[in-house]
């Protein structure tokens, strides 16, 4: 876990899936290896103590994961479990600027997050893009100041706010006995104490994106324009999106290609100089 939150680990992921089809390639060219490979000690086996290979079960015998929770589609680019924090603290936010212009920040006392406890996104003062995107704390003052979270966010003058940082020493972390780390059943409560005594509370059991209430569609090809647009032209989005929308009556597969290749309009390079 020590690499979590960093370029590190997103590298290794994709290199893995990159040998894994490279393997499945070569495999089907016909290149031959030893067919005892995971039953041999001097195998896969060599790399664990206590390597006890079994047979594998019928098909039938188990289900899979997808099968019973589908795929759950980020908002916003941020480790999965801090949506719950973010859903909460929108509705908290809502209470707040009810009958105010703006967030009454300096009325803040402290801010309380009721969350399993998962340390590698227990994060009190990021110093960097990628410590933001696991930090429960940072997402919660970023929700409460801005009221929504987008790939900008993230980017470091933004996390690095005098405001942000005032509001991340007023945040506390409870980890209830019942609140565990599993995307199925964890919420967050959210708790935000204002030096008159008022407190106002709210909690998200499941944040708009988990597989129990899904992104639209129109939100999702509205998150796809939003990140696709900075490679690529407004034109080719769309076309994309067309085409991901009847894959299954493509035949050939290389239109698709094709348009992912083609190269930045000269209006995005001279942004991204």
């Amino acid at each position: 876990m020590a690499n979590a939150a960093t370029q590190t680990k997103p590298l290794h992921v994709g290199n893995a899936a990159r040998h894994g089809l490279e393997a499945a390639f070569l495999a089907m060219l016909g290149l031959q290896g030893n067919k005892q490979v995971l039953d041999m000690e001097s195998g896969f086996g060599a790399f664990y103590a206590n390597y006890a290979p079994k047979i594998l079960p019928d098909v039938d015998s188990h289900t899979w994961l997808l099968d019973q929770q589908d795929v759950a589609f980020k908002l916003f680019p941020a480790h999965l479990a801090t949506h719950w924090v973010a859903d909460a603290a929108a509705s908290v936010r809502k209470q707040l600027v009810r009958d105010r212009a703006l967030l009454p920040t300096d009325h803040m006392e402290r801010i309380v997050l009721r969350i399993p406890d998962v340390q590698y996104v227990n994060r009190p003062f990021p110093d960097s893009e990628h410590e933001a995107r696991h930090s429960f704390q940072y997402v919660a003052c970023a929700m409460l100041l801005d009221g929504a979270i987008t790939v900008s966010s993230f980017h470091k003058h933004q996390v690095n706010r005098p405001r942000v940082r005032e509001l991340l020493g007023k945040i506390e972390l409870e980890h209830p006995q019942d609140n565990l780390p599993n995307f199925n059943t964890l919420y967050c409560e959210i708790s935000v104490a204002l030096k008159d005594g008022a407190i106002f509370t709210e909690r998200s059991d499941t944040f708009y994106g988990h597989w129990r209430k899904p992104l639209s569609q129109k939100d999702l090809q509205e998150k796809f324009r939003a990140n696709a647009c900075r490679m690529l032209s407004c034109h080719t989005v769309e076309r994309l999106i067309e085409i991901v929308e009847n894959l299954e009556d493509l035949e050939d597969c290389s239109v698709l290609t094709t348009l992912l290749k083609e190269p930045a309009p000269p209006e995005i390079v001279s942004k991204s100089l």
